[in-house]
This record gives structure tokens, sequence and C-alpha cells, in this order.
């Protein structure tokens, strides 16, 4: 089954996010049926805040991550990396070059100040990203940041979802909401299949919950290399405090791993 066609499934579909090519072999291992890069994964692993990563760089990124697997992969390309729509569809273009079946623009701006863009500019950069996605076939999804960057308006967030809908995406996001009637409220307002992120704090909703409310994509953004990166610090603590080991118990085997690299 194509990505494209995933999203219209009666089911939603779990498409985690790998943030190196070893974590993306290994869910591609497990049986899922696409990937999503992290753009905070990614950047965790290279030692970095999450934004800090310039275009090129995360290009060379989805590109390794799409030739670790046969699977379709959604990369995560922030907010374009850069301000204008040209910036956006540029973005979307070099995406698909780098082997992405589908790709992600947000609306937030980076900037403390103005932290999302005005509601047009947000409209204008979503359609130039939809036009630069449509020759290559690739699936644009449009982010609204509102609940990220602490503007947990649920109205404004439909509005822009309706606009980045009516200027082409394919698939609509907007991280951080947490409960059943925003999230119903959500895919209620838009015809278009709806990408809800589980793994932040407070949003404990399952597969089967999220299906039921029409839901039909659920990533899980940085949480698989934060429960990683968790338990590697709960490791490194114990042996400097406690000058023990019994993390070792809980750890993968040598054998155990390798076998699922090995495919």
């Amino acid at each position: 089954m194509n990505f494209r066609a995933l999203h219209q499934s009666d089911r939603a579909f779990l498409i985690p996010n790998p943030w190196d090519v070893g974590t993306a072999r290994l869910l591609a291992s497990m049986g899922f049926e696409a990937l999503a890069t992290t753009s905070a994964g990614y950047a965790f692993s290279a030692g970095r805040p999450d934004n800090t990563t310039s275009r090129e760089e995360m290009m060379a990124h989805v590109a390794a991550i799409c030739s670790a697997t046969a699977l379709p992969v959604n990369g995560d390309l922030e907010n374009g990396f850069g301000d204008t729509p040209e910036d956006a569809a540029e973005t979307i273009r070099l995406g698909a070059i780098a082997g992405l079946a589908g790709g992600s623009i947000e609306d937030s701006t980076g900037r403390a100040d103005e932290p999302i863009y005005a509601f047009d500019l947000a409209v204008d950069r979503i359609r130039a990203a939809a036009e630069a996605a449509r020759p290559a076939d690739l699936v644009l999804t449009a982010r609204c940041e509102n609940y990220l960057v602490g503007r947990p308006d649920l109205k404004d967030t439909i509005r822009r979802l309706q606009g980045y809908q009516e200027a082409g995406a394919e698939v609509l996001y907007a991280p951080g909401l947490t409960s059943k009637e925003d999230i119903a409220e959500v895919v209620r307002s838009v015809d278009r299949p709806v990408n809800v992120v589980m793994g932040l704090q407070g949003a404990q909703l399952t597969v089967d919950e999220l299906s039921a409310l029409g839901v039909k994509r659920i990533s899980v953004g940085s949480a698989l290399s934060r429960a990683a990166l968790g338990a590697f610090l709960r490791a490194a603590k114990e042996m400097r405090e406690q000058g023990t080991f019994t993390f070792a118990a809980d750890a993968v085997s040598y054998r155990g791993i390798s076998e699922l690299l090995r495919g």
C-alpha cells in the first residue's frame, strides 16, 4: 500500500519516528507500514537542541532515513527553513529529491515575539508547498503549532487548518492536542486526514480511541528518542552515583539487536 492510501483506511495507522538509520531499520523490522523523521530526535542525536539544523543537514538526514528502508517516509521539515512561500516550496522540492513520500511544513516562526506566522502568510506558504509537492507526488502535511508555542486557541487552530486544507494540504496536524473533545472537533471541522501526536505529556489516548475519533495517522514525534535517552541517562546516573550496573538487566541483548538488523 502506498503512503497516500494509508490515510484512507478505516483505522488510524501508526507512523513512528526514528532518529537515525539504526532506529529506522529496527522499526521497519517490526512491521510498521511507514516512518516519519523527527527534527528534535535528530538534533538530540547530533548533540544540539531542536531547531538548530540547517536545511542541508536535514536533507542529508532524511535521505539517509529513506535509503535505510523500503517503507515510505514522512519528513519533519520544520517551517521550511525560511519565512517565505518560496522557502517552503524549495524545501518540499528538495525533500522529494531526497526520497520522501511525504513532508510536513509548520507555521511556527521560531521567534519568541511572534511565534506563529500571520494567517495569510501561513496559508500562502502552504499553497506554495502544495504546488511543489504535486508534481513530485509527495503527500503534504500542514501543521498548526499553536499549542506547542503556548497558544491553546482551538478556534484559531481550526481556522488555520481549514485554510491550509483549502491551500492544498493533504494531511492536517495540530501537535499538542490532548483531549478527546478537542481532537474530535478538529476532525469534524476539516475534510482531510488528521495526524495526532502521542507521547507528549498529558496525551494518553490509545490507537483504538483515536481511530474511533476519526484520526487517520498517529505519530510520536521525539518521544521514542526521549525514551531511549531517558534510559541512557538513568543508567549513567546509576553508574556515576551508585557504582552499580543493574540497568543492564533491562537492556536488549546483543544478539537480539543483531538479528533484527540483519532483517
